[in-house]
C-alpha cells in the first residue's frame, strides 16, 4: 500500500498581524515559500489583522501521547493511528516540533522495551505524512545494564538522537527490605504479579555498585554516535557534576534550586515543566519552575504530561510580570531549539523552517498552525481568512 505524503508546501504572505521576529514584534508581512520563511512576497495574501504570528512551539519532552497509543490498559493495537492522533493534538496546541519521550524501563507495560519498539516503529511509519515534526527521545532506566545492547540497537534502528537517563528504583525502601509503595498497582500496569515485580526490583537494586561504570561506558558509546544526552530529576550539584563528566549536558526537571544553579554554572541546559509553571508549584513538592524561571535558570519549558501547558505557562509568566511575551515565548521556541541542536527553526527569520502559529490577539486562542510550510491546524474565524 502506498503511504500518503504531504505534497508541496504552501506559498503564502501573511499581512496585518503583529509578528514576533528575533528583534521583537513588528507589523510587517511574513512570507512563507518552499517550507521556509521567505524574504519576498509569495503566493496569496492572508489578512491577519487582530492576530499575533509567533514561532511554532518546540516541545523537548512530552509524554502525553501515551493515552493515544493505549487508551485502555492492554489496548495496544493500531499504534500508527495513535501517532496520527498525537500529531493532531500537538498541532491544536501550536506545537510544530514534538519530542515523544518514551520509556525503556523495567516498569513494564507502556514503559517496557517492547512497547518502546512499537512506538518508535509506528512513528517511523507515518511521520513523513504528518506536518508536525515528531522526534524521539528514549528514557533509559540506568539499572537495566543487561538490556543496554538492545537499547543501543534500538537507537540505531530508529535514528534516535536524544537519550535521557533515569533511575526510578525506590532504593531506600529496597535497602530497608520493605515493599515499595503502590507495588500492586505498578505490578498490574506491568503485567506481572507483585511478587515477580518486587523480585525484579530487588535484583536490579542489588547490582547498584555496577551501574556507574556501565553507564559511563554507555554514555561514551552514545556520544560517539552523536546522541544528545540528558539526565532526569537532578537533586544536587554533585549529581549534576557527575552527569556532566559523562557528557550528559541537559538537566531535565531538576528538583532543587541547587541542581538547576549547578547546571547553569556548568554550561548545561535546563529544561523545566510547563505544568509546574501553570500550577504555580511542583505536584511532587520539588522546586518551583516559576521561581527558577524568575532566577534565569531555565532554557526551555516542556509540556511533560500536558500539551496545552506550554502556551498557558507563557501567559502565566507574562501575567505575573516575570518575563515579557517575547522572552517567555523564547522558552517554548528558540530556547528548546538550542537545547535540541535544531538550528533550522525556533525563530521567524528568513531561511528558517516555516513553523508558526496564529493567535487571536484578544482571546489568545490558536486559530492556525503552519509546520514546515504545511497547514497543521485551522479553526474558527482565523480559518475563514485562510479559506476566503
Amino acid at each position: 500500500m502506498t503511504r500518503p505524503t504531504l505534497g508541496p508546501a504552501l506559498d503564502l504572505t501573511l499581512t496585518g498581524a503583529r509578528v514576533l521576529r528575533p528583534g521583537g514584534f513588528d507589523g510587517g508581512a511574513l512570507s512563507v515559500s518552499g517550507g521556509v520563511i521567505a524574504d519576498a512576497p509569495a503566493g496569496r495574501q492572508v489578512d491577519l489583522t487582530g492576530c499575533l504570528v509567533l514561532p511554532g512551539l518546540i516541545d523537548v519532552h512530552g509524554d502525553g501521547f501515551e493515552r493515544h497509543m493505549a487508551p485502555r490498559r492492554g489496548a495496544l493495537r493500531e499504534a500508527e493511528n495513535g501517532v496520527i492522533a498525537t500529531a493532531a493534538e500537538l498541532a491544536v496546541n501550536g506545537i510544530t516540533t514534538g519530542v515523544m519521550a518514551q520509556f525503556f524501563s523495567w516498569e513494564g507495560g507502556l514503559r517496557s522495551p517492547d512497547f518502546a519498539a512499537s512506538v518508535f516503529g509506528a512513528v517511523g511509519a507515518v511521520r513523513d505524512s504528518l506536518p508536525v515534526d515528531l522526534q524521539l527521545q528514549l528514557r533509559l532506566e540506568t539499572h537495566m545494564m543487561d538490556d543496554f545492547p538492545q537499547m543501543l540497537d534500538m537507537v540505531a534502528a530508529h535514528d534516535i538522537s536524544y537519550v535521557v537517563l533515569n533511575d526510578h528504583l525506590p532504593h531506600k525502601r529496597l535497602s530497608e527490605g520493605r515493599k515499595p509503595p503502590r507495588l500492586t498497582g505498578q505490578a498490574l500496569k506491568s503485567g506481572r504479579s507483585p511478587e515477580k515485580l518486587l523480585a525484579l526490583m530487588q535484583g536490579l537494586h542489588a547490582r547498584s555498585a555496577e551501574v556507574p561504570e556501565a553507564v559511563v561506558a554507555l554514555c561514551q558509546r552514545l556520544t560517539a554516535r552523536g546522541v544528545r544526552l540528558g539526565s532526569h530529576d537532578d537533586h544536587t550539584a554533585e549529581v549534576r557534576a557527575d552527569w556532566r563528566a559523562m557528557g550528559v549536558h541537559v538537566s531535565e526537571f531538576p528538583e532543587t534550586f541547587e541542581a538547576a544553579s549547578a547546571a547553569r554554572q556548568g554550561g548545561d541546559a535546563v529544561v523545566l515543566g510547563a505544568p509546574n509553571v501553570v500550577r504555580g508549584a511542583s505536584h511532587a513538592g520539588n522546586a518551583s519552575a516559576t521561581e527558577l524561571v524568575r532566577e534565569g535558570l531555565c532554557d526551555a519549558l516542556a509540556s511533560d504530561y500536558h500539551y496545552p501547558a506550554m502556551r498557558q505557562a507563557v501567559w502565566r509568566l507574562v501575567e505575573q510580570d516575570i518575563l515579557t511575551l517575547q522572552d517567555a515565548w523564547a522558552l517554548v521556541s528558540s530556547g528548546p531549539a538550542r537545547v535540541l541542536g535544531l538550528t533550522d527553526r525556533g525563530v521567524l527569520e528568513q531561511g528558517k523552517r516555516a513553523d508558526l502559529l496564529v493567535l487571536d490577539a484578544d482571546t489568545q486562542r490558536v486559530g492556525a498552525v503552519i509546520s514546515g510550510g504545511h497547514i497543521a491546524y485551522l479553526t474558527g474565524r482565523i480559518a475563514a481568512r485562510f479559506l476566503a
